[in-house]
């Protein structure tokens, strides 16, 4: 389950910095609004399966509310999924 969790966090914040980073400036100035249609769904798709994991996972390594409450927030910040998976995911991959 670690690994799995470790890519849709990497997963998810790929996907929301491709949305507001790639698609969004495509729709708003340039008028290109298919791009922004297909990120979206899938952003959409990692972000709910990401904060599904993430309580999942919090509960298998019997991890409290404020450690899940931190993933969910962090699911809401650019670069955030990637921090949680530095701060709690990686080191138990090392051990």
């Amino acid at each position: 389950m670690l690994l799995s969790m470790r890519l849709l966090a990497i997963l998810e914040g790929i996907s929301y910095l491709l949305l507001f980073g790639f698609s969004m400036p495509l729709k708003y100035w340039a008028g290109i609004r298919e791009p922004n249609i297909y990120i979206g769904y899938v952003h959409g798709f990692l972000f709910i399966a990401f904060i599904i994991g993430a309580f999942a996972f919090c509960r298998q390594q019997k991890w409290g509310w404020k450690i899940y409450t931190k993933f969910f927030i962090a699911s809401l910040l650019p670069y955030g999924t990637f921090y949680m998976d530095g701060k709690y995911l990686k080191p138990l991959s090392n051990s």
